[in-house]
Order: structure tokens, then C-alpha cells, then sequence
């Protein structure tokens, strides 16, 4: 069988045309066309059927048999996984856009797209390549990997290891370590005596796989031990987060010539990093994964000089004296700088239900867990959470769980949820909404199999079967690394500009917008008090805190 996955183009007229066009992906996909609706919906089956993967559909806007949109939403109950794309004729273009481009706003298909008239169409085949690339990143198994992971299972641990590859854009399998794979990564296995091995095991950069512990010994092997931290000058900037906010600053600070410094405690791009599909950021028509999003916007910062220092998370801030840096703590060494950039983000609130948290990494996950959505296929999911990241996570979810269910405790979605998301919630049929409704229990042999709902109103309980729970609840602050003299509200959030008290107001008048109670530390992003906890404000506010920080680093005028 052909082990290529399939492109697929819809045309009675411009068939011949469309496999003209789409010639240049031979190499890597079977391109095949279709003449009609029935004729797509047959090829589709037998791609089911023989378990070829259908990667992309591209119609014409108009098909002899059946409206596209309709066709589109019977391929995808067939292969939900699968990108679709009208491409429209130069003839039919304007006339069917007004019809068709609402579309996109419910999700139906993913890019409305003007047919190719020439050569070298390179618009086109870049809207085709990007949706490609989507799929190939959530959905394909990698072609080639740049590390191997040997286990048994998809435990708790390996699941993490694996989520942490995928934020971090490194293309990896498991095998088992009964394959072939498997024991010819355990042979080369350095283990004192008779020690049997722990799983999962990762065959390191150079070859040399090792036993892992936890996702932090994971990122020392790709991003080096932490006795690297080797910044031996004062910085300008030390920036402490690399999620959207932390990125922004650290491509802004080092395009403006200061010396920066970022450090990340887990995966670069934070929360927003685990985002399967951010559609409303500004320059991304078709969207933008968030790993591939912070990916780029590494790359920006290190072209510029940034330099980053991930896999440690600051433990202590000390400030500096008159005419002395801040020195930030991490376990593997101190970064000195003369003005800080506090961007460390949030992690999601806990349920609080003891059984259901002792199942993290066995069907129960806190996040998006973009890895843990390819477990799901075929089982009821629950998703709870009312924000954009519940959101997208459950339009993921879909493409491979029977059903996702999102429970929230406000009647509906209404007051916390981006308006486009939720008109692409309520088109697809995998997924329902239930408000005033949490999770009290759950529990299962080993894994999450039933959890129970409660009804906020009534008090009602039901028990329900359950393959996945993913539980996205919320901001929680993590600043215990900070002095006290960095003044926060009362749920942890760092207090800037107006909202710092009175009291610790400088001459009458308040500190910088985004500027904390101690004069050259600086808050962006989701841990500020006050803020959007949307990835465009943040980045907005990393761009806009480099001009307060040139602004505390120039010298005082001196007095004529």
C-alpha cells in the first residue's frame, strides 16, 4: 500500500489543472482527484477503509452535485483530522465569496483560496504548505526523528516527556523495548550491575540514551546542565518567562541594542505553547500552532542576540544596591542585570478533587496536552474550562475523540470565550456545551474510566464514563520567588503602574505602566495584575516594556 498521505482535489472543470498544480507534492503525498461530491465521499471511505491518511481536501467552489460546505461536513465525519480548502476559480472568486467566507468563522473549512492562473503561485502554495504543516505537526507520525523515547506504556511520565518534545518542536517516536528499536537504544543503556531500567528511556543528541526522571531532565539534555548559565557580565536585561509576553520583550530588547537574557523554566512559549490553533493573532489568517508561534519568535530573538536558558526556573530575585545589578537565582547558576522583565505566566488552578488528581497522566490532564489528544481517539472526552484555551482544546479533542463534552459553571460560554470560537464550537457536531456543571469526582483501575458531574443549580450528581479529562481552570500566580519588596494583589498577581498602592509611590507620583514597586523591575503578560491574559496583549506588553527599560537604564542628567 501506498504509504503517502493523501491530497485530495475536488473539481468537475478544473481537475486537470488542480493535478497540474498540485504536481510539485508528488514526491511526499498521492495527489489524487475527484469530479464530484459522490465521487470524493467514495474515495474518502476507501482511504478509511485501507488506512491510507487523508492529510488535505481541496474543491472547487462549485460542484456539480452538492453544495462544498455540505461536502466538507460529510468528509468530515469520515476523517476529521483532515485540512480543507476551497480554491476557487478567477471566474467564481468574488461571486461565491460572500457566500462561502462565513464559513470560516464556524470552522467549516480553512482557507478560502483564489486557484492558481500561472506558474509560480508561491501564495497559494504557501496557504497549502502552512496547513500542511499543521497537519503533519498534530496529527502524522513523524518521518524522522530526531530523538527515540523506549516505553512500555503511556504512562504519566512518558506522556509528559512526549508533550514537552512536542513544544518544543522535536519530532520523536516510542517504541516498545521489545521492538527492534527498543532493544537496540537498551543495549547501548550505560546501567550499574544487574540495574534494570526505568522508563521511559531517551536516546540522547549524540546517541547516548539515558533513563529519565522527569520532564526537567529532558530539557538539561537538550538545552545542557545547568552549570551552563555562564552569563559572566551584568546584562542590560534579564527577562524571567518565555511565554508571548517574555518573547516580545526579549526580540524588542535585543533588536534595540541592549544585552538580553531570557530564562524559561519549562517549555519555550509557556502556556500559550500548547495551543493546537490560535486563529485571532494579529498577520495569521489560517492561524498558527502556539508552539510553531513561539518557535519563530525564538529564532527573531536569537537572530538579534537574545540568549536563552531554559529547563531552570528562577528561585529567588535579590535587588541590588545603589549602583549594583538585580541577580536572579536559579539552581544552576545566577544571571546579574541591571534591569529585570518579570513575564513567568501562569499555570492552571487544580481541581482540588484528590482521586482525580492521582490520575494526572493517565487520562486526567491540567492543559491543553496537545500529545494526550492523539490517546484519545474513540473515547468520550470532558474538557472543563470556559476560556480561549478550553476552547481550542476541545476543537483539537474532536479531531480524534468520539465525543468532547465542555463543562463550565456560568450558564454558557458567553462571557469568557472569543465569540469565533464559540461559533465554531456550536458547528461541530463532536462537541456539546453544559453550563452550570462541575467535576466532584472520578476515578478508574489505573486510569480515568468515569468521573461525576455535578449541577451547580440543582445539586444533582451523575456519573458518567469518561476517556479523558482536561481541566483548563484558570490563572494561578507563582511568585514566591520574588522579594517583598515587589508588591502583589491578593491572589499573587504583580501590581504595576496605577495599581501599586499609594504608599509605595515615588515622589507623588506612581511608577511606569508596567513598572513594579522597586524601580528597574518591570511586569508583562498573564502574571501582571490587571491583565488581558490573551497571547496579543502579552506580546503587546513585552514590546511595550523595552522603552520604560531604555528609559531606567540612561543616566541621569547631570545638573548644569
Amino acid at each position: 500500500m501506498d504509504d503517502r498521505p493523501v491530497i485530495l482535489l475536488v473539481s468537475e472543470e478544473h481537475a486537470d489543472e488542480l493535478l497540474d498544480e498540485f504536481g510539485r507534492y508528488t514526491r511526499d503525498y498521492d495527489v489524487r482527484a475527484t469530479r464530484s461530491s459522490v465521487e470524493a465521499g467514495v474515495a474518502v471511505k476507501g482511504l478509511r477503509d485501507s488506512g491510507q491518511q487523508l492529510a488535505l481536501v481541496v474543491s472547487e467552489s462549485v460542484l456539480p452535485d452538492a453544495d462544498v460546505l455540505e461536502m466538507f461536513h460529510k468528509l468530515r465525519t469520515y476523517v476529521p483530522t483532515c485540512r480543507r480548502v476551497v480554491a476557487a476559480s478567477w471566474e467564481r472568486f468574488r461571486l461565491d465569496a460572500e457566500r462561502l467566507r462565513p464559513g470560516l468563522v464556524k470552522g467549516k473549512y480553512d482557507a478560502y483560496l483564489l486557484s492558481p492562473r500561472g506558474q509560480r503561485d508561491e501564495e497559494f502554495h504557501t496557504a497549502v504548505c502552512e496547513l500542511l504543516s499543521d497537519w503533519n505537526q498534530t496529527v502524522a507520525e513523524p518521518v524522522v526523528e530526531s530523538l527515540r523515547v523506549v516505553s512500555p506504556s503511556n504512562d504519566g511520565l512518558t506522556l509528559a516527556v512526549r508533550d514537552f518534545l512536542d513544544r518544543i518542536g522535536v519530532p520523536h517516536l516510542v517504541h516498545h523495548p521489545d521492538s527492534e528499536v527498543g532493544r537496540e537504544v537498551l543495549a547501548r543503556l550505560h546501567l550499574p550491575g544487574d540495574a534494570e531500567p526505568t522508563y521511559p528511556v531517551l536516546e540522547r543528541w549524540d546517541g547516548d540514551p539515558f533513563c529519565v526522571s522527569s520532564v526537567h531532565d529532558v530539557a538539561i539534555s537538550i538545552y545542557g546542565r545547568p552549570d551552563q548559565i555562564d552569563v559572566d557580565s551584568v546584562a542590560d536585561l534579564v527577562i524571567v518567562g518565555a511565554g508571548p509576553a517574555g518573547l516580545a520583550a526579549s526580540v524588542y530588547g535585543a533588536s534595540e541594542g541592549l544585552t538580553t537574557v531570557a530564562l524559561e523554566s519549562e517549555a519555550i512559549g509557556g502556556q500559550a505553547g500548547t495551543s493546537s490553533m490560535i486563529r485571532n493573532y494579529l498577520g495569521f489568517p489560517r492561524g498558527i500552532s502556539g508552539m510553531r508561534l513561539a518557535q519563530r519568535a525564538r529564532n527573531q530573538a536569537i537572530r538579534f542576540g537574545t540568549r536563552f536558558f531554559t529547563g531552570w526556573p528562577a528561585t529567588r530575585l535579590e535587588l541590588g544596591g545603589p549602583g549594583e545589578p538585580f541577580v536572579v537565582c536559579t539552581e544552576g547558576g545566577d544571571v546579574r542585570a541591571r534591569a529585570v522583565v518579570i513575564a513567568s505566566g501562569v499555570t492552571y488552578r487544580r481541581l482540588g478533587v484528590e482521586a482525580i488528581d492521582q490520575l494526572v497522566g493517565s487520562g486526567v490532564n491540567y492543559g491543553a496536552a496537545m500529545t494526550a489528544a492523539r490517546e484519545m481517539e474513540g473515547l468520550d472526552v470532558y474538557v472543563v474550562g470556559g476560556g480561549n484555551s478550553a476552547g481550542q482544546a476541545a476543537i483539537h479533542l474532536s479531531r480524534f475523540a468520539r465525543s468532547v463534552t465542555i463543562l463550565v459553571r456560568r450558564p454558557d460560554l458567553t462571557a469568557t470565550m472569543s465569540a469565533y470560537l464559540i461559533g465554531e464550537i456550536e458547528f461541530n457536531p463532536r462537541i456539546t456545551v453544559e453550563g452550570g456543571r462541575r467535576v466532584v469526582d472520578g476515578g478508574g483501575d489505573g486510569r480515568l474510566e468515569w468521573i461525576e458531574v455535578e449541577d451547580t443549580t440543582s445539586g444533582a450528581r451523575t456519573r458518567r464514563e469518561a476517556g479523558g479529562l482536561f481541566l483548563l481552570l484558570g490563572a494561578l500566580a507563582h511568585c514566591d520567588w520574588l522579594p517583598p519588596e515587589v508588591a502583589r494583589d491578593p491572589n499573587g498577581f504583580v501590581l504595576t503602574g496605577r495599581d501599586v498602592p499609594s504608599t509605595a509611590w515615588r515622589d507623588g507620583l506612581p511608577p511606569e505602566n508596567l513598572e513594579t514597586t522597586v524601580p528597574g523591575i518591570f511586569a508583562v503578560g498573564d502574571v501582571r495584575s490587571g491583565s488581558m491574559k490573551r497571547v496579543a496583549s502579552a506580546s503587546g506588553e513585552g514590546a511595550s516594556v523595552v522603552p520604560l527599560v531604555h528609559a531606567w537604564l540612561e543616566p541621569t542628567p547631570t545638573p548644569v
